[in-house]
């Protein structure tokens, strides 16, 4: 399994528009923060976890040729925005592109995207997609590769982490319920977000995503949805117990 970090950063991303703070003018490439995703590749399966505002720019950077599926994890736009550049995945593969969600994340997007998900009377040249409906009490499969999905809490939203085989990713989380965490026993390596060292409303502070790692003790972790104050990248990842790190934009793991 290869695992490719599209992106790393918050809503706003690194550098932030506007912003005077002294990690956004850093020079260091670890820094430079796109909105969080992760494309996921197996021997089976090729997946992309969420489609912010950045998706364009993450496929043309990363070099994906083929999505055989999107799955995401909650409605907001830095996790959705870039729905509509799934066109060249589209128009390439000659088929609707499987997009994987809570029902309530499937009515945002219809409503958003209708053009997209409206099968009659489709606009020339817009893509289409295959709903599927998932929620967390049941585990589904892309072509053949078992997903499992993980009920997480972003502030009072039920939002989705995904395990697939050792790995798992989990991101916008501010708490995760006890009855969750067997699906994270025996991990290889877990994605986890830790927004900044200052507590949040609905996102782990560095401190709890560290607590929920000890708790959860996977092989080796990597944080993701990093803010700017958080800190500079190679001073934050010097703080950290030695089998957890930084993730970074374009940053390629090995399962």
């Amino acid at each position: 399994m290869q695992i490719y970090f599209l992106g790393t950063g918050t809503s706003q991303g690194i550098p932030v528009i506007g912003s005077h703070h002294s990690v956004c003018f850093s020079n260091n490439f670890k820094d430079k923060r796109l909105r969080v995703s992760v494309w996921i590749k197996t021997e089976k399966v090729s997946i992309v976890i969420d489609c912010g505002p950045d998706f364009r720019q993450q496929m043309l950077t990363s070099q994906c040729q083929k999505v055989d599926a999107i799955l995401f994890t909650h409605e907001h736009a830095d996790h959705t925005a870039g729905l509509d550049d799934i066109r060249p995945f589209y128009f390439k593969q000659g088929k609707d592109i499987p997009v994987f969600a809570q029902k309530r994340v499937l009515d945002n997007l219809a409503r958003r995207f209708d053009y997209i998900f409206e099968k009659e009377n489709k606009y020339p040249g817009s893509p289409s997609v295959e709903v599927n409906e998932i929620d967390h009490n049941e585990k589904f499969f892309v072509n053949g590769e078992e997903v499992l999905p993980i009920l997480v809490h972003h502030g009072n939203l039920e939002i989705l982490g995904f395990r697939i085989g050792d790995f798992a990713y989990i991101t916008d989380a501010s708490a995760i319920p006890d009855n969750e965490l067997s699906k994270l026993k025996n991990l290889k390596v877990l994605v986890i977000n830790a927004l900044r060292e200052e507590q949040h409303h609905s996102h782990f502070s560095l401190s709890e995503a560290l607590n929920f790692i000890n708790l959860v003790q996977p092989e080796k972790s990597f944080l993701t949805h990093i803010s700017h104050l958080l800190g500079f990248h190679d001073e934050v990842e010097k703080s950290l117990p030695k089998n957890v790190h930084l993730a970074y934009d374009n940053l390629v793991l090995t399962i």
